[in-house]
Parts: C-alpha cells; structure tokens; sequence
C-alpha cells in the first residue's frame, strides 16, 4: 500500500504568521494562518484537513460496505465537522461530527444506519481518531 505525504511551512510568529500546506500531487494546496484557524479568516486550517479527510474515507467506507451487503449506492455525501477546544491551558481536537446522506436503492432504516455504523468503525481515518476524538454520526436515507 502507498505511503502518502503532505508538507507545511510556517514563517513568523503565532499570531502574526502564515503558513502554506501542500499535498504531494497537487491537489492540496493551501494557505493558513492564526486568523482562518481560530478566527474566519480567508486560508485552510489543520480541522478543515481532517474534517475532508473523514469525510472522504467514510464516503468510500459507507460506498464500499453498502456494496458489500448487495445495495450499491447512487450516491454518499458526508459532511465532517471538525471541533477544536482550549482544553486545560492546551487546544485539542474534541469532536468528529459526520452528516451523512446516502441514496440507496432498495435500502431500509435499520439496515443502513447498522452498515453505516460499522464503516465509520472501519474507516481508516475514523480508526486513527477512535480513542482521541469523540466520533458521532447522523446518517439518514435519501
């Protein structure tokens, strides 16, 4: 399996600085700062990151385990909220919020939400998470 990479420059101060975040093909690329971090500020953000890396592997893991139990679905949209919270004197990561819509033909309730819970624990991305971050889910039929 590949080893993927991602590189980040900072130059300045906490506050005053700026960053640059770059992924290795390209398709990342983005600027940061204190202000689109923790104000809203114009840039991306270390949350933003993860929130669309989440979001990402749990589409294909929802895609992949539906497929799996014979219901190939039209479509997945995942939206990630990312929280980050003054924890102590420390900031950290505290939730990983997923809004998931799925079209799935054929599709009950209980059987999507059972198959959408197990992706979210087979998800590589959410496994990294589990044990650090709170992980919910609000997954529904469209």
């Amino acid at each position: 399996m590949p080893t993927r990479k991602a590189s980040a420059s900072w130059t300045g101060g906490f506050k005053g600085g700026k960053g640059r975040v770059d992924g290795e093909t390209g398709a990342v690329a983005a600027d940061y700062s204190f202000g689109s971090r923790f104000e809203n500020a114009g840039g991306t953000n270390p949350e933003e990151l993860l929130a669309a890396a989440e979001a990402a592997c749990f589409s294909m893991a929802l895609s992949a385990a539906l497929e799996g139990a014979g219901m190939t679905p039209n479509s997945v949209k995942t939206t990630a909220h990312c929280t980050i919270e003054k924890v102590g004197s420390d900031f950290s990561i505290t939730t990983m919020k997923l809004n998931v819509e799925a079209d799935v033909p054929g599709a009950e309730p209980g059987d999507f939400n059972g198959i959408a819970e197990k992706a979210l624990n087979g998800c590589p991305v959410s496994r990294a998470l589990t044990g650090n971050v709170k992980l919910e889910m609000d997954a529904k039929l469209v």
